[in-house]
């Protein structure tokens, strides 16, 4: 008999017919397995073959729009979800009643797995976990009605003692890359350890969900330079390492992100289903992806009714030559500005979802730009004394966010710009990032007081469960003092670094802890609320609301200035 080895993962709701959806499962064999919801409606799929482990994403169709109905999973008939005797509440799939009515989106990044029951949590209580025990606690409680993960969705770099200890009845952990990752079968070790946990399993089990890779879900600095590629491709265990990862990420990520219709066109998506075993293929694709990155796009749109979202590639799609670095590479930028001026007036929101903050504290901002600079050659020349000096630092303090992409950096500004002006602009543009381990709202300045007509924000949240060196706090928080500005001016001069054509400011924060950002948005109504996970007082966790916040209130006056 089949059985259910990972998942369900409710991945994509339909929000604009309401009528279907997507659930991905992985099974211990291969089998049919089928969707069936109280309502009637559902859905089947034969598993397809990946590196002797067997997965289907299955199509649901039938659902009513407004409704919410549980569902169950079959494997060759058998009933294998939910579980016997979970304690859980049913599994739902919900609809929207019509594309007016409100979406909550909550979003984070940089999850830890979270220890076993019992055992103890050296840093703190997990976000999604003390929300899903919320939630499981009081099913009549507001959900999300889409979970964004932002990047570092598993640590194939950083793993748990558990894992370590399952890597070392493999092999040899003396040999490289040692007590990290080395193959597909040890990456779907970090997928099980993450998504087996009872309170997530649930949690993505009723609550869809979007993702997006960060630097850790492959390795730290993935793509952080030119030289770095070339030093990662010198050893003799990367190229098993990054096909492994593009791999899986295509696998338990990337497929529940596509729509239905996106599926059915999806090529590799059907060379697989029809293969016995899609290996080959996928790994085919996997090398394709790594040689040659602008053949393969990872970035997705989904719009929520009047709400779009743009998840954006930032680690892929990368160009690295240092006469011309660019974060995302020709194809991939006139994407994002196709999809973000497609249709002027038909959403009142545009969300960004890009792992790395668009807007950091001034002082890092300045030092990526001087460090790009640097690098280029700006001081003594390509090559040089300054770039070799350059090129260490940016490795050993990760300095590759956008401002460490300069042209980048102005294009994403332009963009938000234009998106958010005219007649027809939205009330927000947002961005919405994670990996900095720390949560804080920005907004920009134009200068000579023209800008946009929409709110613009970067929204930053991180970590859902991961820490953060007390020196690194400190850091954070002097790069936005007004000591830290001028300390980054001056290395700007010092690289002959431009300077950025807006300004900005931090509106509020920096937290520190363990957390998750959401958005409530209807209409051109926004609230931003931010809830930590903290320990109570007699026991237990729970989310705690720091931040309640109306961000489209003050749209009438800023309309009114210009």
């Amino acid at each position: 008999m089949a059985g259910l080895r990972l998942g369900p993962l409710l991945r994509y709701v339909d929000r604009e017919a309401g009528d279907t959806a997507t659930v991905w499962i992985e099974a211990d064999r291969p089998c049919t397995a089928e969707v069936r919801c109280d309502d009637g409606a559902g859905g089947s799929s034969r598993t397809f073959q990946i590196a002797g482990h067997h997965y289907a994403l299955v199509t649901v169709t039938g659902l009513r729009p407004g409704s919410e109905t549980a569902y169950e999973v079959l494997l060759d008939g058998r009933r294998v979800w939910p579980l016997e005797g979970s304690g859980f509440p049913p599994s739902t799939i919900r609809t929207p009643a019509g594309p007016d009515e409100e979406v909550r989106v909550s979003f984070g990044s940089c999850r830890w797995a979270a220890p076993a029951e019992g055992e103890h949590d050296p840093v703190g209580p997990d976000a999604l976990d003390t929300l899903a025990a919320g939630l499981a606690a009081d099913p009549s409680a507001k959900r999300p009605d889409v979970l964004l993960l932002l990047g570092d969705q598993v640590y194939a770099d950083e793993t748990s003692q558990a894992t370590r200890e399952w890597l070392a009845a493999r092999r040899d952990l003396r040999e490289p890359p040692g007590a990290e990752v080395a193959d597909y079968e040890e990456y779907t070790r970090l997928y099980y350890e993450s998504w087996l946990d009872p309170h997530i399993r649930w949690l993505l089990s009723t609550v869809p969900s979007c993702m997006i890779f960060d630097d850790h879900d492959v390795i730290d600095d993935w793509n952080t330079s030119a030289s770095w590629v070339a030093q990662m491709r010198a050893t003799p265990w990367w190229r098993e390492r990054i096909l492994s990862g593009l791999m899986s990420y295509w696998v338990y990520q990337h497929l529940g992100n596509l729509t239905p219709a996106e599926l059915a066109a999806d090529e590799l998506f059907a060379a697989v289903r029809a293969d016995p075993d899609g290996t080959d293929s996928l790994r085919a694709f996997a090398a394709r992806a790594d040689s040659d990155p602008a053949r393969v796009r990872w970035s997705y749109r989904r719009d929520f009714g009047r709400v779009r979202l743009l998840m954006v590639d930032t680690r892929a799609a990368r160009v690295l030559e240092e006469d011309r670095r660019a974060m995302l590479d020709d194809a991939e930028a006139r994407w994002l500005r196709d999809q973000a001026l497609d249709g002027p007036g038909s959403y009142d929101h545009l969300l960004i979802g890009t792992s790395l903050p668009w807007l950091l504290p001034p002082l890092i901002h300045d030092a990526e730009g001087w460090n790009a600079a640097l690098c280029r050659g700006e001081r003594g020349g390509p090559g040089g004394r300054w770039a070799r000096f350059g090129e260490d630092l940016r490795r050993r303090s990760d300095l590759e966010h956008w401002a460490a992409f300069p042209s980048s950096f102005e294009q994403l500004t332009d963009l938000i710009a234009e998106a958010g002006s005219g007649p027809s602009a939205p009330a927000t543009v947002c961005v919405l990032s994670g990996d900095v381990h720390h949560a804080y709202v920005a907004e920009p300045d134009w200068h000579g007081g023209g800008g946009p007509a929409a709110r613009v924000l970067q929204l930053t949240c991180s970590p859902v469960h991961n820490s953060i060196p007390a020196s690194i706090r400190l850091g954070f928080r002097f790069g936005w003092s007004g000591t830290g500005r001028r300390l980054g001016r001056f290395l700007a001069r010092h690289g002959r670094a431009d300077e950025p054509r807006i300004g900005w400011r931090k509106t509020s924060g920096p937290w520190f802890g363990n957390q998750l950002m959401s958005l409530s948005l209807r209409g051109r109504s926004a609230v931003l609320r931010l809830d930590q996970a903290r320990a109570r007082k007699g026991g237990g966790t729970g989310l705690t609301t720091v931040l309640e916040r109306e961000l489209t209130e003050a749209d009438t006056t800023r309309a009114a200035r210009r």
